[in-house]
């Protein structure tokens, strides 16, 4: 028994010499490594197996050592283990193929909304009308007052509001219905003349379907001097017709009722879809409505500190979403605002 557990001595001594002299940066070796020592027939194995026939009395002290020999094994093999793979880490972040193609940058396009939106104030802006913005929240003069809606006024059932506050100094504070508040701001803060664009979007409380929505954009116009006349509205209008729809596109207005315009109409054009022939568009009839127009109604610039004795104007007001129905054959106005990157994508050749 002596004899074998002095061999066993001689042994673990050597091969600890050996285990700390060892070593490489080489995965192929650090593995002959492991098989060597720490496999099922390797070098540990066999000494533990050797160490079964040591008596009782020396196992206790043998033991100790085996274990603390075995232990040096494993750390020995799991140090150069993680030198070796965090060294193969960074050589292949540092490999760089400069063969490989190149990653594509996809480029952005403009909104249909806001192509057709650029579009109309180009138009106007050869007519010398500037743009003017406003805030979305409005107070109820802004928004209806001082546009000619007195307080219990039926009209102003004629748009269904979201409203945030109700009462309070400045009266209810609600999400604008029309870009109509912008103009009063104007008219508010100067003098004639006013030749100006208010584009911006609204909110009414409408249920959401292919003809309706609960939020839109409007393109509101406003001409204010002295000697305006309807005349001047109707040509303003025929021109702008023309450009944005082409040479022939026929014309016509019909009367009707705004509380902030008097007189006032509607304006229809001949359907660019099916020429006039009748299509679903325009439910065969070979118009489509595309805006309302008027003459600024006298208490609306009396409301705004403006003598309605001494200048008249005229004001129009359109959907952008019925434009860019009609010019890009859209049926549905839900995908305006559904941001679906196939729908978007076709409108990237669009020109203004």
């Amino acid at each position: 028994m002596l004899y074998i557990w002095g061999m066993l001595q001689d042994q673990i001594t050597q091969y600890t010499e050996e285990i700390n002299a060892f070593s490489t940066n080489n995965a192929a070796e650090l593995e002959q490594f492991r098989i060597r020592f720490l496999g099922t027939k390797g070098i540990i194995k066999d000494i533990f197996d050797e160490f079964k026939a040591v008596s009782p009395e020396e196992k206790r002290t043998l033991g100790k050592v085996l274990n603390q020999f075995k232990q040096l094994a494993e750390a020995k093999y799991q140090t150069l283990n993680e030198t070796i793979s965090a060294s193969q880490d960074t050589a292949e972040s540092n490999q760089l193929d400069l063969t490989l193609p190149g990653e594509g940058f996809e480029l952005g396009t403009r909104h249909p909304l806001a192509i057709v939106r650029r579009e109309i104030i180009e138009i106007f802006n050869k007519l010398g009308f500037s743009v003017a913005e406003g805030p979305e929240i409005e107070d109820d003069w802004h928004n209806f007052s001082a546009l000619n809606f007195p307080e219990e006024h039926p009209a102003r059932d004629m748009q269904d509001t979201f409203f945030i506050k109700k009462g309070g100094e400045k009266g209810d504070i609600a999400l604008r219905t029309h870009t109509s508040s912008v103009q009063v701001r104007m008219m508010e803060a100067g003098q004639p003349p006013f030749r100006a664009l208010m584009p911006g979007r609204v909110y009414r409380n409408e249920a959401i379907s292919a003809r309706a929505h609960c939020f839109f954009h409007q393109v509101e116009g406003l001409y204010v001097d002295e000697k305006v006349s309807f005349a001047d509205l109707k040509q303003t209008l025929f021109y702008f017709v023309q450009e944005l729809y082409g040479e022939g596109t026929k014309v016509r207005f019909r009367p009707s009722y705004f509380p902030f315009t008097e007189p006032s109409a509607e304006m229809d054009i001949s359907c660019s879809i099916c020429k006039g022939a009748g299509c679903q568009m325009c439910k065969g009839s070979g118009w489509v409505e595309i805006l309302g127009c008027g003459m600024v109604d006298p208490n609306v610039l009396e409301n705004c500190g403006i003598d309605s004795k001494k200048y008249s104007g005229f004001a129009f007001g359109m959907g952008i979403e019925r434009i860019a129905n009609l010019k890009f054959e859209i049926k549905d106005l839900r995908l305006f605002s559904e941001n679906d990157v196939r729908f978007l994508k076709q409108y990237q050749s669009a020109t203004i």
